[in-house]
């Protein structure tokens, strides 16, 4: 028996320990984590009806970044909102150009119609949507859109279905993906009370990178950074095994979707 499924798992950390983990972590996070292809901006427009090039976007939860730079880059004129005063650091280290002001999604520091965009990009699953779906139709200026996405495993690739399978044991969840997501795959999920009208669409990019890269990836979600040390280590050096047998040379091709949801302020 290997030594992930030698312990049995620990007791589940809270939803707000997790969210305060990503602070001690920046660094690693802006590091290893994924990026966005530029087709899902383009399907935030498409959604949207507008261009982001001198749109006024909020990216809440913006973390170190990763998200609102491409939003620059598009040419927007973006303000990030984060919570943590680890990632905003990070954030500020690495886009000292752009504002990051502290606060969340459910008390945007924004007065209200100041937004043509709300984006939150691997964050929404940590607001709670009775105050975070009013909070965002305050900012939002009408016609404005809230965009939400992550990024979320292919599990029709057998090498990642088979990982994340191994991560659920690990855990002890019946599905990784579901825990990934959080549900938000269902748009009554994203707004329980029905006054938003999401639509959905996905996008399926890929990245190649060192196995190391793909383990401090993995390591850097909120589920692994409140596992004790020696477990975590222990069940990384067990990955590391795994994947070495289908990346023999060592370079990993993740794949994944991008989930989208969007809905506009009428």
């Amino acid at each position: 028996m290997t030594t992930s499924q030698s312990h049995p798992p620990n007791p589940a950390p809270s939803h707000a320990a997790r969210a305060r983990s990503f602070n001690a972590a920046a660094a690693q996070y802006a590091a290893n984590r994924p990026s966005y292809p530029s087709a899902l901006l383009d399907a935030v427009e498409e959604e949207a009806g507008r261009p982001l090039a001198g749109a006024r976007v909020v990216d809440v939860g913006a973390g170190t970044g990763i998200a609102t730079a491409l939003l620059h880059a598009r040419g927007a004129d973006v303000v990030a909102v984060e919570p943590g005063e680890g990632m905003a650091a990070q954030f500020h280290a690495t886009l000292p150009d752009v504002p990051v002001v502290r606060g969340n999604g459910n008390a945007l520091p924004l007065a209200d119609g100041t937004a043509d965009f709300i984006t939150y990009a691997q964050a929404w699953h940590w607001t709670d949507t009775a105050h975070s779906v009013p909070e965002a139709l305050r900012v939002l200026r009408p016609g404005g859109a809230l965009a939400l996405w992550w990024n979320t495993s292919a599990l029709d690739v057998e090498w990642i279905a088979d990982a994340s399978a191994r991560i659920s044991r690990f855990f002890g969840i019946d599905d990784v993906a579901t825990e990934q997501s959080k549900g938000t795959d269902r748009t009554d999920l994203a707004d329980p009370s029905g006054r938003l009208r999401f639509s959905r669409r996905e996008v399926r990019w890929s990245r190649r990178v060192p196995l190391d890269t793909h383990l401090a990836n993995i390591s850097s979600h909120s589920a692994f950074l409140v596992t004790p040390e020696d477990r975590r280590t222990a069940f990384l050096a067990e990955e590391r095994g795994h994947l070495l047998k289908v990346f023999p040379d060592g370079v990993v091709e993740e794949t994944y979707d991008v989930l989208l949801l969007v809905a506009l302020n009428s």
